[in-house]
């Protein structure tokens, strides 16, 4: 059943239109899977219509590194914590994350080289994984990551050659004001999200010395993921 709020129809995805989609979800940064997305990937994933999990960046930008060896051990370190936070989330047997390998705060830009080479990327793998729907994080998230993103996920859904709907999800943004629709998903049970967010304990600890540290406690405070379309729908 729907309700509305205004103009906005908010449904569960269980009873929603997608509630059979397989659904693709692309993350700006490790650990957005987990913050933005999380309940919607279990939720897909017990119904075994998880398509999978895309880290867009290397991560090397959360700390500083003196050399190469440490800028890849960093990249390394997040890409093992990337893969255990799903497998907590999506079970033992999800596929693991597909890793886009953009640098940190420097996304490509639309019409480039580099930004189309990922559109196509993704657009394929759309296809060749039976992708419905793509959870992405929205054009009005603070941050250029989360905004290339957005960008890259409506591109390629665009050259995919099969029906995708596009849904914003919200790390550390407010909730989109132009959106048609809202879709929330079931809860996850008491500590699954913080048990899968404690996979990053790059972000999390000093084990990487001075430079950035999550904070934790808003993203953690929805039991539920909360998705926002924007386009048409019928």
């Amino acid at each position: 059943m729907s309700e509305k709020t205004g103009r906005l129809a908010t449904l569960a995805l269980e009873s929603s239109p997608w509630r059979s989609a397989r659904w693709l979800v692309i993350a700006p940064h490790a650990d957005d899977e987990t913050l933005g997305a999380g309940a919607l990937v279990h939720q897909a994933a017990k119904a075994e219509r998880l398509a999978g999990v895309v880290i867009l960046t290397d991560g090397a930008g959360s700390h500083d590194h003196s050399d190469a060896a440490a800028r890849a051990r960093l990249i390394r370190t997040r890409r093992l914590e990337a893969g255990r936070a799903v497998r907590r989330l999506a079970g033992d047997a999800a596929a693991p994350p597909v890793f886009l390998d953009w640098p940190d705060a420097q996304p490509a830009s639309p019409g480039s080289i580099a930004f189309d080479a990922t559109a196509r990327r993704l657009a394929a793998l759309c296809r060749e994984r039976r992708v419905d729907a793509i959870a992405v994080t929205g054009p009005d998230d603070p941050h250029c990551d989360h905004q290339a993103a957005a960008q890259l996920a409506k591109h390629a859904a665009s050259m995919a050659r099969r029906p995708l709907a596009v849904f914003d999800y919200v790390v550390w943004g407010a909730a989109p004001s132009g959106a048609k629709l809202r879709i929330t998903t079931r809860p996850l049970r008491a500590g699954l999200r913080a048990y899968a967010l404690s996979a990053h304990q790059s972000q999390l600890t000093p084990m990487f010395g001075p430079g950035f540290r999550l904070e934790t406690q808003r993203g953690l405070r929805a039991a539920s993921d909360t998705l926002y379309r924007r386009d048409a729908y019928g």
